[in-house]
């Protein structure tokens, strides 16, 4: 039975390990201890018959004892039930497809691409600067970000922030991802795609932010702003129109679904009769009223960016809409409750207002970790936090 199907990130081999790099790429490795002795590449495996497609990049990729790995550059083989959390628990993987007709793109690929449209970059450095569930990210040399999208889907957001982010950029008091380079479609890669400046930064967390309140207070700030933004001729429709801008009533078939596949995952330690109640309950509220303003759609702490304790930059404005803002709040379940209550207070948010936002939290919450369990655990980590601080925090304001 195959275990693994995908790639670990900042893994350590493992003892006796098997290995397997599909189509063309198996034969000059098969059979070949890896220098430290982690592993062996096979050229064969009784469980290879059956599968088809399997050709494409082979990527070294440890696998614990007696389990094996099938790759395939633009899509994996999924032959097992079991998550790579499962197979390798505490360990920080993922599996490299995390959506249907996912495009695969490396290093190779951005090079190529780099020759092919902008040639006087083609020399500078290339390596990887993370993943997200919509795109892949390079770094440039020291002073630009490739941005690939994963998808024909986020392609769309990929034209929305070429053509929005300049237009937003100086009404913020933060800085946002700046395009250079707006790529096209092309035989090496067949999706646009964009090059940013980089931004220096890092995550929020115990170990860059040291006033969690200030912190809550930026934020406001941020979002007070953005919902400022005069709408420039924008409106709620096409790629603007997402669902975390509409009601929530809206959203209740799609996210109900959600929780009832949640309750069908084995060992899940959640209490989701709790947070199904919260969401339910808030559709018995009034609905949003009020104007619609611009929304960034996913203000997670991933996308926000610390420099000496404060916050700096915001980023990664796919998911960007006009709509409602309820759901715009929803991402401070995400922060510690210093932070939450210091953005509250600045906003100056009512109860109302509050309890649609949490029951956005939870929705969103459970639809991340019905999606990507077992494909993403560390996206799913971070849904959990979010479950258990609403959990948590259910009879505090």
């Amino acid at each position: 039975m195959l275990t693994a199907v995908g790639y670990f990130e900042d893994a350590t081999v493992e003892t006796g390990c098997t290995w397997i790099a599909p189509g063309s790429h198996r034969a000059p490795y098969a059979g070949v201890p890896q220098p430290d002795g982690g592993g062996t590449w096979m050229d064969e495996h009784p469980e290879l018959s059956g599968l088809s497609g399997l050709s494409g990049q082979a990527v070294p990729v440890p696998v614990p004892a007696g389990g094996v790995l099938l790759f395939d550059g633009t899509r994996t083989a999924a032959v097992s039930g079991k998550s790579l959390a499962a197979v390798a628990p505490g360990r920080k993987a993922r599996t490299v497809a995390l959506h249907e007709n996912e495009i695969f793109a490396d290093q190779a690929v951005v090079r190529s691409l780099l020759r092919e449209q902008r040639p006087h970059w083609a020399g500078l450095s290339v390596s990887p600067a993370g993943a997200g569930t919509d795109n892949t990210m390079y770094r440039l040399g020291d002073d630009l970000l490739v941005r690939l999208p994963r998808t024909a889907q986020s392609a769309e957001s990929v034209r929305k922030e070429q053509t929005w982010l300049p237009r937003l950029a100086p009404h913020l008091p933060c800085r946002v991802p700046e395009p250079v380079h707006a790529g096209t479609a092309s035989a090496v890669f067949p999706l646009p795609w964009s090059v940013y400046r980089w931004i220096d930064g890092e995550e929020p967390g115990p170990g860059s932010v040291t006033d969690w309140p200030a912190f809550g207070a930026d934020l406001a700030a941020v979002v007070q702003g953005l919902h400022r933004v005069p709408l420039m001729g924008a409106a709620r429709h096409g790629a603007l129109d997402w669902y975390r801008g509409g009601d929530l009533r809206d959203s209740n078939e799609s996210i109900s679904a959600c929780f009832e596949k949640c309750r069908t995952i084995p060992g899940l330690d959640l209490d989701i009769e709790h947070l199904l109640h919260l969401w339910k309950s808030a559709l018995d509220l009034p609905g949003p009223s009020g104007r619609q303003v611009w929304l960034h759609g996913d203000l997670k702490p991933s996308n926000l960016l610390v420099r000496q304790g404060r916050l700096h930059a915001v980023i990664d404005f796919g998911c960007l809409s006009v709509g409602f803002p309820d759901a715009e709040h929803a991402t401070v379940w995400d922060l510690p409750s210093p932070a939450r209550q210091a953005y509250w207070d600045a906003l100056g948010l009512d109860d109302v207002t509050w309890l649609r936002a949490r029951a956005w939290a939870a929705g969103v919450g459970i639809g991340g970790l019905s999606y990507y369990w077992g494909t993403y655990p560390g996206f799913v980590d971070e849904c959990l936090a979010r479950l258990s601080a609403i959990l948590e925090s259910a009879g505090a304001r």
